[in-house]
């Protein structure tokens, strides 16, 4: 099915098509690009005019470019733009405007991406349902995921982040949902902001963008949720809450038993329970913002429950897993808890919540005591505070209940001085250098985890602990 006519692409840009085409994606990739997309050369670490000729040559139905690039035909499918950044934004508004699709918006501090999959799940069983992939959530991100929008979409969910201020109004504005939620407001990227305060009101202005009649989902428990009623009450939205103080949707007791966390809530008085297949206390109340949502789209909340409960993370953001240390002995496993894309401190400290609240086995490993270990990253962006908020999480009360913490990185070497020395593991410049040690590092019986800010790459721990590993023994009455 046609995405985008050559006709309907250039009336939304103001563009020149040098021949007619239809495309059925759109992609700013040449490394995953499909047959049928048209290719958009944004300007980044290279201009993306570079890798015209290969996307077409990859099946590209077209490219929108600002000129002709070098080695390619001038009679090739092009829509000839003056500036491509604008033009995709002009792609993305139109893709939003010819769809009748209710859209909900996410940002966040923490949490905005797990909650826009819960959200992708949860309405995925009630309608065509679409979404950002992975953390397309900036400049480029939010029109890239508009623009690829089909037709007869009838929910959308869209991730909307930022760095500096200034960044999620216009994004909402473009998105124009009908519901927005803010997941939560903490000390991120304060190199950027004065302050946390400062933060609460660039998540705020994702309701700049709601449509008339439009719904803010509002985090009760945050010191500044008063900041976000405030912005949304200016603007005359419909105002509703979640969280332990919430009136709207209050998460009651949460109980973490192995993988599963399970919580109730109260909604107009009546009692609901609801599952998410990951330990985590943040899950339960991104799980409740994301049925908060749902239901404000209009969708059936029993359903929602339902496909909620069948939500797994994703790698580096909580995937739990379990790695078979020897082909014969099952018994001889350690349980990775991957959450090594990003961190800051309230995400780590609900990481080392989830790790403290695991169950390591004993008996079957050499050192006979199964071991809580986590392996951590610095935190970046966390401006002038930033030594004395890695030594705080040396008491965090997460850590009575962990055994040893590797850290990686120079302001990781904060926290790795401020631990007690019977907990105090390895500290590294960079993740590189623990990968050669991981094989004695970890044992049968352990639950590890892996978190740090994504340029630290605690992903490499990850995988080497990986590696150490088998696939899960066949059962002797399976089909070999």
């Amino acid at each position: 099915m046609s995405l985008w006519t050559s006709g309907a692409a250039a009336k939304a840009t103001g563009g020149k098509v040098t021949v007619a085409w239809e495309c059925s994606g759109v992609s700013i990739d040449t490394r995953t690009i499909e047959p049928g997309d048209l290719f958009v050369a944004l300007t980044a670490a290279r201009d993306g005019h570079e890798f015209v000729a290969q996307a077409l040559e990859k099946g590209a139905a077209a490219a929108l470019v600002s000129h002709v690039p070098e080695g390619v035909s001038p009679d090739a499918p092009l829509l000839i733009v003056d500036n491509v950044l604008e033009g995709l934004e002009a792609l993305g508004k139109a893709g939003r405007a010819r769809t009748e699709a209710r859209v909900v918006a996410v940002t966040g501090s923490v949490g905005k991406t797990s909650t826009k999959e819960m959200l992708r799940a949860i309405l995925d069983g009630q309608g065509k349902t679409h979404a950002s992939v992975a953390s397309y959530n900036n400049h480029w991100g939010v029109p890239l995921t508009l623009a690829r929008m089909p037709h007869d979409t009838e929910f959308a969910v869209i991730e909307i982040g930022m760095n500096h201020p200034g960044e999620i109004s216009p994004l909402a504005k473009m998105a124009r949902p009908h519901v927005a939620l803010v997941t939560t407001v903490a000390a991120v990227h304060l190199e950027a902001f004065e302050n946390v305060a400062g933060i609460a009101q660039e998540k705020a202005a994702v309701f700049d963008g709601l449509e008339p009649g439009g719904i803010a989902i509002v985090n009760a428990d945050i010191e500044t949720a008063d900041v976000l009623r405030a912005h949304a009450r200016n603007l005359s939205a419909e105002i509703q809450d979640f969280g332990e103080t919430a009136k709207d949707w209050r998460l009651g007791d949460v109980k973490l038993t192995g993988n599963v966390t399970v919580a109730r809530a109260v909604h107009c008085g009546d009692l609901a329970m609801f599952k998410v297949q990951s330990a985590g206390r943040h899950f339960a109340m991104n799980g409740l913002g994301a049925l908060a949502a749902a239901e404000a789209l209009g969708a059936d909340l029993a359903l929602s429950v339902a496909a909620l409960g069948r939500w797994t993370p994703f790698v580096g953001r909580g995937a739990r897993e379990t790695i078979y240390l020897d082909p014969v002995e099952i018994e001889r496993t350690l349980e990775l808890i991957d959450e090594a894309y990003n961190a800051n401190p309230t995400s780590l400290g609900a990481a080392l919540e989830v790790l403290a609240a695991a169950v390591p086995t004993n008996g079957v490993g050499r050192i006979g005591k199964g071991r809580r270990i986590a392996f951590v990253g610095d935190m970046k962006e966390l401006g002038p505070q930033e030594v004395e908020m890695h030594a705080a999480l040396a008491s965090h009360p997460a850590m009575e209940d962990i055994d040893v913490v590797h850290c990686v990185g120079p302001l990781m070497q904060h926290l790795h001085a401020a631990l007690p020395e019977e907990k105090r593991g390895h500290w590294v410049e960079i993740s590189a250098e623990l990968v050669p040690d991981v094989r004695r590092l970890v044992d049968s019986g352990d639950v590890v985890m892996a978190k740090g800010s994504l340029s630290m790459a605690l992903s490499k721990v990850v995988d080497a602990i990986r590696k150490l590993g088998h696939p899960a023994p066949q059962s002797k009455n399976e089909d070999a």
